[in-house]
């Protein structure tokens, strides 16, 4: 607002009997005010708020007051939300009586004003003397989860009776339309999503934001611990993805001593393993026998204690069988140390934090299952070339705490990621972090301060193939592998087994399994990257990886993060240049209608914006394989754009100067001029969107 304007405002005021009173009577007879946005009305009510603090004297009291609240309430319904605060501090409606504003409240509601009640009470506090269920209801109806969230957000009892009563719709005996019926007419009534499974997902929320006992809740909780034991019934018996300790774990910590979750692991166990299965699982599980169906209770009669280690060493000389077929670690187990003091621990830090350093870190927590809160890493994983050292993360800090020496952790490994001479290799290490800071706020900023570190998930992106001494049928042997797994396959031959990976890490002791799965996650990254930088362009990575990779992301403490969003320069380096497609000799200029290309399926962006400029291209399917661009070159005597892995596949299936290969990294119009600048392509206006698009 202009000086001068503001001027002329507050010469008005001081030339009226009442500013309170005349303000009133220009919203009254305006509309002007209604709008979204700074209106005039919004600046002279906010310059009349300043005004009244610079004259106090101006303020009403008595029932002249009473009179002008009693006005100022009717017009607070239709009221821009920018209005409200200054016209409630104006007309001190915090001193109105409030069984008065309560009343106006209900006469609100009562007209289907429910988000105008609701905001209203939110700003005079008047929460506390209302129905909870009552006010918050329509607004989830008309999908206003956000409002009621600010509704209870300053009362932890209303917090309580709000998820109580929400957690009551959630009992799958619970007829949600007996809520529903009072509101079928309601305006922007959004029945699609007012359903158990959104009202779930409501719960977990405000269970986390507002720090409640998730005991408060167990109808909701009780859904979600059923959809986890379906979930661990598939990974052990469809997907056979899960050892049978490890499966066990997490079947006794998620059932418990609930009998309406045991009811429902038996019926599961009937399913998949049988009546005698059956029978040896509630056993363990230590269901109690009146629960169990006739045919599981005559089986448990006759179970023996033999029965049961036959068929355990059964199954785990199955589990053997299948590990050479993985990925294993070339150093001795007694390289591989757990620790749980702190001088050992120090003894570790000697080795880690030296220059020249290369680290390889991972680490694990138990997973959640979608329960509440985030997930705390148990266990931090250092690799170096020669051991592994597993740190016990929750009885390190416990013991630390104790000692008063709480800082001593996040020292260590601020000093670890921060130091630019040590290379630190990982991958998705924005999760990692994550989780190390639910483990220890003190780490929270660990991330902005990052120099020295490799992120192997974004060399991932770009080594899309296989190993170059492994078919593409020996891949297809096992389940298709994923994220490092995949990785390890590509680049060392064997992938890793993931058994273990949902396992209980915060139980102690770990069982041996446990132990060799966390240190070959770790110890795998470093020979990764070693198998990188000696050969990098067997893999499509170009001959600096280590510059690209760690050097600049020394110079740049965020990079990991930009790495992870695919806006660091991409680790093919030169490689994303074209080097090797540069012509022996300088090629004569032509049009973009003499000149046709195949656009592998990444550049989609590059393929259209050559297109408007007159070229002729073929842009692959998402589904279509790369290989699929050299079969259309060779028969229609195109050009291959590509990136990364695929061009070394592919130009040794077309003529030379045939595959060109783009600097991913570059927006479309930066990679097009690279394109035509190479080939000698000469843009003419005419040739402008001379194509079909």
């Amino acid at each position: 607002v202009s000086r001068q304007l503001k001027e002329e405002i507050r010469r008005g005021f001081a030339r009226l009997e009442d500013p309170l009173a005349g303000l009133l009577a220009m919203l009254e007879s305006s509309s002007d005010w209604k709008g979204k946005g700074h209106s005039l009305g919004y600046c002279i009510t906010t310059e009349l708020q300043l005004w009244i603090k610079e004259h106090p004297a101006v303020s009403q009291s008595g029932t002249k007051l009473k009179k002008l609240q009693a006005r100022v309430l009717r017009m607070l319904s239709q009221c821009p939300a920018n209005l409200l605060d200054p016209l409630i501090s104006i007309y001190q409606l915090h001193t109105a009586d409030r069984n008065y504003l309560l009343e106006h409240v209900s006469h609100l509601y009562l007209q289907g004003y429910y988000k105008e009640a609701a905001v209203l009470s939110i700003k005079l506090k008047l929460q506390p003397d209302q129905d909870v269920e009552k006010m918050c209801t329509p607004l989830l109806l008309q999908d206003k989860a956000n409002l009621v969230e600010d509704y209870v957000g300053e009362y932890p009892e209303l917090q309580r009776k709000l998820l109580q009563t929400l957690d009551t719709w959630c009992d799958p005996s619970f007829n949600i339309r007996d809520i529903t019926r009072p509101y079928q007419g309601l305006y922007r009534y959004k029945p699609e999503k007012f359903n158990r499974r959104a009202l779930s997902k409501l719960v977990f929320r405000l269970l986390e934001r507002f720090s409640v006992d998730p005991a408060l809740c167990p109808n909701v909780i009780n859904q979600r611990h059923l959809r986890t034991l379906n979930y661990l019934f598939y990974k052990r018996f469809v997907e056979k993805t899960m050892t049978e300790e490890n499966w066990a774990d997490h079947i006794q910590s998620t059932v418990g001593e609930n009998r309406w979750l045991q009811g429902h692991l038996v019926q599961a166990l009937l399913r998949h393993c049988g009546a005698r299965g059956a029978a040896r699982w509630a056993r363990r599980c230590r269901v109690p026998p009146e629960m169990l169906p006739r045919a599981v209770a005559e089986e448990l009669q006759q179970l023996h204690i033999q029965d049961r280690v036959e068929e355990v060493t059964k199954a785990d000389n199955y589990e053997d069988s299948k590990k050479k077929d993985y990925y294993q670690l070339p150093i001795p187990r007694e390289n591989i140390h757990f620790l749980q003091t702190w001088e050992e621990t120090l003894q570790c830090w000697e080795k880690v934090l030296q220059p020249g350093q290369v680290v390889g870190i991972d680490m694990e927590w138990k997973p959640s299952f979608g329960m509440v809160g985030k997930p705390r890493v148990a266990l931090l994983q250092l690799a170096l070339k020669d051991e592994v050292f597993l740190l016990d993360l929750p009885r390190l800090l416990e013991q630390a705490e104790a000692e008063g020496e709480k800082e001593k952790l996040p020292r260590f490994i601020q000093m670890l990621y921060s130091d630019a001479a040590i290379t630190k290799l990982g991958y998705g290490m924005s999760g990692d972090l994550s989780s190390l800071a639910a483990a220890c706020s003190a780490l929270k900023d660990t991330e902005k301060q990052m120099q020295g570190v490799v992120d192997l998930l974004a060399v991932d992106k770009q080594v899309d193939g296989l190993s170059p001494d492994h078919s593409h049928k020996e891949r297809g042997v096992r389940q298709p592998e994923k994220g490092l797994s995949l990785l390890v396959q590509h680049v060392l031959g064997k992938s890793l087994d993931k058994t273990e990976q949902l396992s209980n890490w915060e139980k102690r002791p770990l069982r041996e399994e446990q132990i060799l799965y966390a240190a070959s996650d770790a110890y795998c990254l470093l020979e990764i990257y070693e198998r990188l930088c000696k050969d990098p362009e067997s893999f499509g990575l170009g001959s600096d990886l280590t510059e690209s990779l760690v050097g600049e992301q020394s110079k740049k403490p965020r990079a990991k993060k930009q790495l992870n969003k695919q806006e660091a320069p991409s680790p093919s380096g030169q490689e994303c240049q074209g080097p090797r497609t540069e012509p022996s000799h300088p090629t004569a200029p032509i049009s973009p209608r003499e000149f046709s290309v195949v656009c592998d399926n990444m550049l989609q962006g590059l393929g259209r914006y050559l297109r408007c400029l007159g070229v002729d291209v073929w842009l692959l399917d998402n589904e279509d394989d790369h290989r699929k661009a050299a079969e259309i070159a060779r028969q229609e005597g195109r050009v291959i754009l590509t990136s990364g892995l695929p061009y070394q596949t592919l130009r040794s299936q077309v003529g030379e100067g045939r595959c060109f290969s783009v600097n991913c990294s570059e927006k479309a119009k930066e990679q097009a001029l690279q394109v035509l600048k190479h080939f000698n392509v000469q843009v003419s206006l005419s040739d402008i969107f001379s194509r079909c698009q």
